[in-house]
């Protein structure tokens, strides 16, 4: 799957991954066609609360520690990455136009616009990418990315106190959606510190992607967790006309979690990415789907 990018540096994403989650820093990088390198450092609770407002970083000592840690431990060469960011800290919008015209330079103050009554941040001067995913004579979809750009600074500038260059931002599920490989329509749920994202592909295409905050307190928390869950499935059986035979899951605790939470016995519940080794660190079961999918050819 190809999904947009905030600011690439080129068109091909640096062969070094890391995705920044309230529970620690994840990186990785190929070995060779067959082996990842991984490393995993944990943060205290607290540490990284992301959204669209700054500060998300609320240690910024403790953040720019296990970016570093994590990524030292994966002793990969370049150091330029691509940074996965939680769903949290960005926007990720399906939007129709009557058409966009071709021009980078043209089509972006024409999403812009759209954006100003879609998104709760100044748009002006936002990092924002788009692609376009269906265009014919009466219409145009985009798929649309967009950063309040004080944050997307406060996440660069750790990686760079860190050592590091990001070359490629992408938000937590598009990364995600890429390490998914079946041709058949799939529905991942992705949970990331007090927010969860819902999507639904088919094929390259993306259907549904819905973010909402989860209150604090354990119970409202699986309730509005099965909630976002349920409207997903309900979401999928309406487009496609058939139930998923499968729910992907991204985040902590890994598929067990969610079945869980979620207690339907119809579904099975798998992981995007089951728990990986390198360096002699284990990454914790769910928090590796971001990275593999940044890493997915």
């Amino acid at each position: 799957m190809a999904f947009p990018f905030l600011f690439p540096i080129n068109n091909q994403r640096p062969r070094l991954a890391c995705e920044i989650t309230p529970d620690g820093v994840v990186a990785a990088r190929p070995a060779d066609a067959l082996q990842t390198i991984t490393a995993f450092a944990p943060l205290f609770a607290g540490a990284l609360v992301p959204g669209l407002k700054t500060p998300n970083i609320i240690d910024k000592v403790a953040v720019v520690a296990a970016l570093k840690r994590a990524l030292d431990a994966v002793e990969a060469r370049d150091k330029r990455l691509t940074l996965v960011v939680p769903d949290a800290a960005a926007r990720v919008l399906l939007l129709d136009f009557d058409t966009l015209p071709a021009k980078l330079s043209e089509a972006l103050p024409v999403v812009r616009f759209r954006l100003r009554k879609l998104v709760p941040f100044e748009v002006d001067d936002a990092a924002i990418s788009y692609q376009i995913t269906q265009q014919n004579a009466e219409e145009a979809r985009a798929l649309v990315t967009a950063m309040p750009q004080s944050v997307l600074a406060e996440y660069e500038e750790a990686v760079r106190l860190a050592g590091y260059e990001p070359g490629v931002v992408l938000p937590s599920t598009l990364a995600s959606l890429a390490g998914i490989t079946q041709p058949e329509p799939a529905l991942l749920v992705n949970l990331n510190g007090n927010s969860v994202t819902t999507a639904i592909t088919r094929g390259n295409e993306l259907l549904l992607h819905r973010s909402i905050e989860l209150p604090g307190e354990q119970i409202l928390r699986d309730d509005e967790l099965r909630h976002a869950v349920s409207v997903s499935i309900a979401y999928f059986e309406d487009t496609l006309a058939s139930m998923p035979d499968a729910v992907f899951y991204a985040g902590p605790g890994g598929a067990p979690e969610l079945t869980r939470v979620f207690e339907l016995e119809q579904f099975r519940v798998r992981d995007v990415v089951s728990a990986a080794a390198g360096n002699g660190t284990t990454v914790p079961r769910g928090l590796m789907a971001g990275v593999s999918g940044a890493l997915a050819s």
